[in-house]
């Protein structure tokens, strides 16, 4: 189509997605209509607190029994009575703002009745066919207006909208027909997603499982399972870990954020880095001057690395020469004779709940000293054996990765997807 957009009779630009299916390819633009046009809000409260399941719409998981979200009640059947009844099907806007969720998210409700803070709206589709909007409302194309006729005094972490304001909300209104397209197009997408989700999921529970059954349990020195060479060959020999290699601690120049040490060319390890499922971790969030480096703790790529701050006990391997956080120890001049660096990962990786007993507790910080990690007690078969775990669970590794890569693939596909079949209002403007 040469032009952007199609005129409407009223003179108002009609939105036109940049990729429709051929059937729909010659119709005209889709129009805009105020939210409230097809839409009513929902504002039946929980009278006599007669239902007592609490939902919560997070911006990455949509709507949530607040019970699984957070693993407690946050509210309390005390206070339940002014909460709104939110029915499955109907739609929830949560006004508070993320790095997920820039203006908040809207979710449908697909887990069944419940009620829901009346900090939240709720509006319920007139037609029950919403697939469409289901995933409408996971673009950002409805971002724009939201900002607009937010309130200058709102809260830092949460949008002020008028209930006249949301309802006024534009929103696209395809035919019914290039709805159901859409959505089923996105639907199917969606389904591969999850199916690879749980692959990805049953990997990982797998490698669990097996890592439970090639390390001993706390207080043994065998395992329960050993491949068939190993298994005449004795009880592991017990060692500390500063036997193995020396531990030292991240460390960070002061003061913060002096420009004289921080925002160079050198990156350096941050907690928020590192995630559970990490083998290996690249800085992404923070980075040193040569003379901040200087004031931290270098290592070189391969450093193995232990978070001991916070969430402690999460292993990785720094994947690029950089410096290390305070929140951080790092296992360095590693004996191979005795341990292989792999082993040690993976045999670190089982031992998060003997760090964290390890500890020390002061107030809201969690923290693994220097000395308690040294002084770790670990059963190490002889190398050989070493490298046959190793080998074993870095190719589980390696298939993780894989399918872990292919996940990311399909949500980046579904995300150019979705912004070829959905229109901005701002693009069609040009």
């Amino acid at each position: 189509m040469s032009k952007a957009f199609a005129m409407k009779a009223e003179g108002k630009p009609a939105l036109v997605p940049k990729l429709r299916f051929p059937e729909f390819r010659k119709a005209e633009g889709w129009k805009q209509v105020p939210l409230d046009i097809i839409a009513d809000r929902v504002t039946t409260r929980n009278q006599g607190g007669d239902c007592t399941r609490v939902l919560t719409n997070s911006a990455e998981h949509g709507v949530v029994d607040q019970r699984d979200y957070f693993d407690k009640d946050i509210a309390t059947a005390g206070n339940l009575e002014g909460y709104f009844v939110v029915d499955r099907g109907d739609y929830v806007y949560n006004p508070r703002i993320s790095n997920a969720a820039p203006v908040g998210p809207i979710s449908r409700n697909n887990i069944g009745l419940g009620v829901m803070s009346p900090l939240y709206t709720v509006f319920r589709f007139k037609n029950n066919s919403t697939d469409f909007y289901a995933h409408y409302f996971k673009t950002t194309c409805w971002h724009s207006y939201l900002r607009q006729v937010a309130s200058m005094g709102a809260r830092h972490d949460r949008m002020s909208i008028s209930v006249g304001d949301f309802a006024a909300m534009p929103v696209p209104a395809p035919s019914p027909a290039e709805q159901k397209k859409i959505a089923s197009c996105l639907s199917s997408v969606d389904e591969l997603i999850a199916a690879q989700a749980r692959k990805l999921d049953a990997l990982k529970t797998h490698k669990k499982g097996l890592m439970q059954h090639l390390f001993p349990r706390e207080g043994e020195t065998q395992p329960r399972l050993r491949f068939p060479e190993f298994q005449n060959a004795g009880e592991w020999e017990v060692k500390m870990l500063e036997e193995i290699g020396r531990v030292i601690r991240g460390a960070s120049p002061r003061p913060k954020g002096d420009p004289r040490y921080y925002g160079g060319s050198v990156p350096r390890l941050m907690v928020q880095d590192v995630t559970r499922d990490g083998k290996w971790v690249t800085p992404q969030i923070d980075s040193l001057t040569k003379e901040g480096a200087k004031l931290s703790r270098p290592c070189p790529a391969g450093t193995l690395t232990i978070v001991c701050s916070g969430v402690v006990g999460v292993v990785s391997f720094l994947a690029v020469d950089a410096c290390i956080h305070d929140g951080f120890l790092a296992l360095v001049d590693i004996n191979e004779s005795l341990a292989s660096k792999d082993f040690l990962f993976h045999r670190l990786s089982t031992l998060r709940e003997q760090f964290e007993r390890g500890a020390t507790h002061g107030g809201v910080f969690t923290n693994l000293t220097t000395t308690g990690v040294e002084q770790l007690e670990i059963a190490f078969p002889s190398p050989a054996e070493q490298l046959r775990i190793a080998s074993c669970l870095t190719a589980i590794d390696d298939l993780i990765a894989t399918q872990t890569q292919k996940l990311e693939a399909l949500k980046t596909h579904k995300k150019g997807l979705m912004q070829q079949l959905f229109p901005s209002p701002e693009e069609n403007e040009h």
